[in-house]
């Protein structure tokens, strides 16, 4: 009575049940670091070393220890020994809606513009403290609404490692949201869709690039530029260049109190988030039949009602110009794919190269790593990234008509999207080379093992790649149309949609709106429209190799792998 009751199980039975349960964890292990790699993406490799920097009054370039950390937050120490003895940096800053310019001429155009006759009145002290010593291998990063960050590399070599590095450190910071899975973020992005829409603008654009905070700051700032520009720079110290440097200064001490404010306020708000959708989850989910039924049959009205406006709009504004939007995104998207399979399929030959002329243990883990971090080395992936900003311009102009001016945020999906697909495929490898891989093995039999795995990786690519094309296509066609569409039919058809409202509001629910189901509408609509000219297309190949070798998209041949990482312990 009281004791601890014996188990029916003998000791043998125990130990066979411990060794089953090691056995699924060691088979399930590798696959979950997998996932865990690919959940974490993009990530950025640490980067650091010597730069010089313009900052001070007067501003004179000094020399500092920059140190480039994986979140993308980029710090500053006064020498590389204090950074190692873990002093606090000088300065830091997240990389959120930097530019990168790596031409002096270019900085100082954009100096020029930003206060409009600079370059005539900058005066021999201007030219002193910002030219006196010539840049060579320079770094500018330039934000709208934040100082400006001068920073000179030693040589060209390490110019363009730093150069590499921030870009992935400006693509980490700015897609977090367009990234993420969680149906908050989506909320958050589609609220301020809507609030951008009831402000009178209706096309996409780099906006919503950056955190829930620094997105909020960034419209906020917006609408404080024109006052700001009417009435602070005619009394900004200096004149010319000096000025506009001025100026810089000025717009990041209202940002940074812009943000602190936005920062505070959705902390505050994170309770009542909270709350809200513990509730929303209590009373949708037991009527959510009735609710998806009464949403069909709004639904289903309001496109009987809407249909001539729209088919009119789409036949006057639309149909001429989606096919030839379809074949620049298909363009861009091909040829970041054909760039990624290359490279993969090139670190994959190495590999099996490598086990059947040197099988050295120590060697081969190091190869094996260096293959483990392709997707997060910035020089190898820099082919599959250059290949993402090919036709940017000619794209650009051809959807700017629609309002749409989001095409650093397109770039960067396209990028977001080569990364990943190459992340899922060397963590598929790595996962099934482990499987297949004994010691009972000599090297020959090893090799043929991993080209057997090759293959299945090389499959499993073009599956992934062509959902992962699809997808991209299918949603920036979306975002360039969609918010067109519905500024065209907005004056027609929002004066019928109160007439809705009576049986959307017998539900009683927030989750169902009738403006939301208008949109819906015609965001489906649009999709068959989408959908029935990716049909009549001529046929091509799609996939992940969408351009067989010794078509114009072919990659030459790549640099070899980079020095061994830290993929996997």
């Amino acid at each position: 009575m009281g004791g601890q009751p014996s188990s029916p199980l003998n000791k043998q039975q125990q130990q066979c049940l411990r060794g089953q349960a090691d056995t699924l964890l060691r088979d399930f292990l590798p696959c979950y670091r997998g996932r865990l790699a690919a959940s974490k993406l993009p990530r950025v490799c640490e980067h650091r070393g010597p730069l010089t920097q313009l900052q001070g009054q007067p501003p004179r370039w000094q020399t500092i220890f920059c140190v480039l950390r994986g979140d993308g937050c980029l710090e500053w120490f006064s020498h590389k020994e204090e950074y190692e003895r873990g002093g606090r940096p000088l300065r830091s800053t997240v990389l959120t809606g930097y530019t990168l310019l790596t031409s002096q001429r270019a900085y100082l155009r954009l100096l020029d513009a930003l206060c409009p006759g600079s370059s005539e009145e900058h005066t021999q002290e201007d030219s002193d403290s910002l030219l006196e010593v010539p840049v060579s291998f320079p770094l500018f990063l330039q934000h709208p609404f934040r100082r400006h960050l001068c920073f000179s590399a030693t040589t060209r070599e390490a110019q363009r490692a730093w150069r590499l590095a921030l870009q992935g450190g400006i693509r980490l910071r700015g897609t977090v949201l367009q990234r993420s899975q969680a149906p908050a973020a989506w909320a958050f992005l589609d609220a301020v869709r809507l609030y951008r829409q009831h402000q009178g603008h209706f096309g996409d654009d780099d906006v919503t690039l950056g955190s829930d905070a620094e997105v909020l700051a960034a419209l906020l700032m917006r609408e404080l530029l024109p006052a700001l520009r009417a009435q602070t720079p005619p009394s900004l110290r200096g004149a010319g260049r000096a000025r506009a440097w001025a100026w810089t200064e000025l717009l990041d001490a209202v940002h940074t109190v812009v943000l602190a404010r936005v920062s505070a306020g959705l902390r505050s708000f994170q309770p009542e988030k909270d709350g809200l959708l513990e509730s929303l989850e209590r009373t949708i989910r037991p009527d959510v039949d009735h609710t998806l039924q009464l949403r069909a049959r709004v639904a289903g009205r309001l496109r009987t009602d809407v249909q001539g406006l729209l088919e009119s709009c789409l036949r006057r504004e639309v149909d001429a110009q989606l096919p030839r939007v379809t074949r620049m995104l298909l363009s861009t998207v091909e040829a970041t794919i054909v760039a990624v399979r290359t490279l993969l399929a090139q670190g994959m030959d190495r590999l099996c190269r490598h086990l059947r002329q040197n099988p050295s243990g120590a060697r081969l883990r190091r190869e094996v790593y260096s293959f483990g971090e392709m997707p997060w080395d910035p020089e190898l992936m820099q082919i599959c990234y250059r290949e993402a900003e090919r036709g940017k311009g000619q794209l650009g102009q051809l959807v700017a008509p629609f309002g749409f001016l989001g095409m650093q945020s397109l770039v960067f999906g396209a990028q977001d999207l080569a990364q990943q697909l190459m992340a899922d495929a060397v963590a598929t490898f790595l996962q099934l080379a482990d499987q297949c891989l004994t010691t009972a093995l000599n090297c020959d039999q090893a090799a043929q093992q991993l080209e057997k795995v090759r293959g299945r990786v090389l499959k499993k690519f073009k599956s992934d790649s062509s959902s992962g094309q699809r997808k991209f296509i299918g949603g920036w066609l979306l975002c360039i149309f969609l918010p067109f569409v519905l500024s065209q039919l907005e004056p027609s058809c929002k004066k019928e949609l109160p007439e809705f409202d009576g049986d959307v509001l017998a539900v009683g629910s927030q989750a169902l709106t009738t403006k939301d189901i208008y949109e819906d509408v015609i965001r489906e609509v649009l999709l068959e429209r989408i959908n029935r000219d990716e049909e009549t297309e001529p046929q091509r190949e799609r996939g992940a190799c969408p351009m067989q070798p010794g078509s114009r998209a072919e990659v030459q041949t790549l640099c070899p792998l980079p020095p061994s990482g830290t993929f996997r312990s």
